[in-house]
């Protein structure tokens, strides 16, 4: 149980709501306790023949009272109670989601989106179950039990209550056993569903490249396999499960048995009367329930504990990249950028994916870094805006270490647009006002969509602006999508803005207006740009060269295109393909 003590907040909050719905299940469990006694006192009186018509509507009005008690009792508990593990439901998710948003970029990394899924539904809707139904199952079982045993014993006698109840204790020792056995299956069935969801969010997110590639039939035999799998750890679990429930009802008849058989044969030899073995076998009617209860009570509480246990593994985890203690925020970042001597591994890594980097960017500069694939280019930008921390050297914004800088007022004045240009299943206005909380005006909105050349595209849309987009705005082209992300950034009106290779789904033409756009804008801010294009770059004040995470050549165009090296070669390679395309 020490599991739920990452609640506690919660409990402590909501104790009252739990308190009286236990009160009112209390209330509905003694309103059941004494139907039987009203039983055994009309069968005693009826045996007798002292039963009048008045005592008759007078036990009949008791019976009446005490199922209104009963109906009234269980709709509050249900509502405090049901209700109360709703809220939790809601809180834990909540918890979840803001916590997960808390956490760095890299555990995304190494854990996929199917599990994190997993979590955000299944597990927390087990966790529900205990701390709801789960409760209620384990105040019948623990009350009812006690109270209907003492009854019994008042009712008829101590010696017919214990041998009608021979059979528990082995009921107790099946519960045992089969609790953990449930347990160790509940967690392969959640795992079993993890890799599912996980095989189906990347299917559909990669539909477009199944299908053309024509792979269609080999995911369907993916997913088939995954499937089978958790069809196959559902299946163990409910053949523990579905044994486990007849043996407690096959015990429950043997308790049953033994009470008619010694209970009857007390009733013939004058020892109880007849209403007593009525209120009796009631009483053991009431016990199956709690019997039962037991069985579902362990089945929950273990899978509640299961998931728990999962939630708290995410719960535990600590963000890599925070504020240190002496942090300030910043209202504006002018753009002086200083890299001091940075290297950088990867997390689990023991190779540099930059090695000493030093780079000096003045305000409204515009600094440039092309290379081949894999030599660093976004690793760069990325430790820029601190999506990982560097290992050794320091990073200067306006003459302050990045990390003495909260991480909210740096990347608030830094306009990033990734390599990947992600976009939201909502309106284009909202893509491009995603970095501010309130609506955004109108023209703030049409003056970043010129600024890159997306305004022309938009307005031929029957909605405009307000046009929705699909997953990851697969209505638009790959321009399109591209130049989204350049408005999203640019309207921040940062001091420092990072284009990642996003032009490259644009044509030259349209590069050439987004960057004439953006040295207006720009005059008194950084850029950087990455870019595998010369013509992209040509104009920065200061280009580098990345190979193999080093700094191998730096300079203006005119200077590089005159040195040998890779700069040049690239560049030679771009002129030879466009000579061939203009024949």
């Amino acid at each position: 149980m020490h599991n739920f003590k990452t609640l506690k907040d919660f409990f402590i909050k909501h104790k009252w709501k739990y308190i009286l719905g236990v009160m009112w299940l209390l209330i509905v469990d003694i309103a059941q306790l004494l139907v039987p006694q009203i039983f055994r006192i009309v069968t005693d009186s009826l045996e007798s023949g002292t039963l009048t018509r008045q005592n008759l509507v007078k036990y009949s009005a008791y019976i009446i009272a005490t199922g209104l008690v009963i109906g009234i009792g269980r709709y509050f508990w249900r509502i405090y109670i049901n209700n109360t593990s709703r809220q939790l439901e809601y809180y834990i998710r909540n918890k979840l989601f803001g916590h997960l948003q808390s956490l760095s970029t890299n555990y995304f990394n190494n854990h996929k989106t199917g599990d994190l899924m997993a979590h955000a539904t299944n597990d927390i809707n087990a966790v529900r179950m205990a701390l709801g139904p789960g409760i209620v199952m384990l105040t019948d079982a623990i009350f009812i039990t006690i109270s209907a045993i003492y009854a019994m014993i008042g009712t008829a006698n101590l010696k017919l209550t214990l041998i009608s109840l021979i059979p528990l204790p082995f009921l107790a020792f099946l519960v045992l056993k089969f609790g953990k056995m449930i347990h160790g299956k509940f967690k392969d069935v959640q795992e079993a569903f993890s890799s599912l969801t996980d095989k189906v969010q990347e299917n559909f997110a990669g539909v477009r490249v199944i299908k053309s590639f024509v792979q269609e039939e080999k995911e369907i035999d993916k997913f088939t396999d995954a499937n089978e799998y958790n069809f196959k750890m559902n299946i163990n679990l409910i053949k523990v499960w579905g044994l486990f429930s007849p043996l407690i009802q096959f015990i429950s008849a043997l308790s049953f048995l033994i009470l008619i058989w010694y209970g009857g044969m007390s009733v013939i030899n004058g020892e109880i009367s007849l209403g007593d073995f009525i209120a009796v076998n009631s009483y053991l009617g009431l016990l199956v329930w709690p019997i039962m209860a037991i069985g579902w009570v362990i089945n929950i509480f273990q899978r509640g504990i299961a998931s728990m246990e999962r939630l708290n593994a995410i719960f535990d985890e600590k963000p890599e990249i925070v504020d240190s203690k002496n942090s300030k925020a910043l209202s504006e970042i002018k753009g002086d950028i200083e890299f001091n001597n940075v290297s950088f591994k990867y997390p689990g890594s023991n190779n540099y994916a930059l090695k000493n980097i030093n780079i000096r960017v003045a305000q409204g500069n515009t600094l440039a870094i092309i290379g081949r694939t894999g030599s660093g280019k976004t690793t760069l930008v990325n430790l820029l805006v601190r999506l990982f921390d560097i290992n050794e050297g320091s990073i200067y914004v306006d003459g302050i270490n990045i990390k003495d800088i909260t991480l909210k007022s740096l990347r608030e004045n830094i306009g990033y647009v990734p390599q990947e240009s992600f976009l939201f299943s909502t309106t284009i206005r909202d893509n491009i006002g995603f970095a501010f909380e309130d609506e955004v005006r109108e023209e703030k909105i049409i003056e970043a969509a010129k600024l890159s050349e997306l305004y022309s595209n938009v307005i031929e849309f029957p909605q405009k602006f307000d046009t929705i987009l699909g997953e990851r705005g697969v209505t638009l082209s790959g321009g399109q999508k591209q130049r989204t992300s350049i408005a999203r950034a640019i309207i921040k009106s940062p001091g420092i803005l990072i284009l990642d290779d996003s032009l490259s789904a644009v044509d030259t033409q349209t590069e050439e207006k987004i960057l004439e756009n953006l040295n207006e804008i720009m005059k008194s801010r950084t850029t950087i740009i990455i870019s595998h294009r010369i013509s992209t770059i040509k104009n920065a004040d200061e280009i580098i060269v990345l190979d193999d995470g080093k700094i191998v050549q730096r300079g203006t165009h005119d200077e590089l295109v005159k040195n040998a090296g890779i700069y040049k070669d690239i560049y030679e390679k771009q002129l030879l393909e466009d000579r061939i395309q203009n024949l």
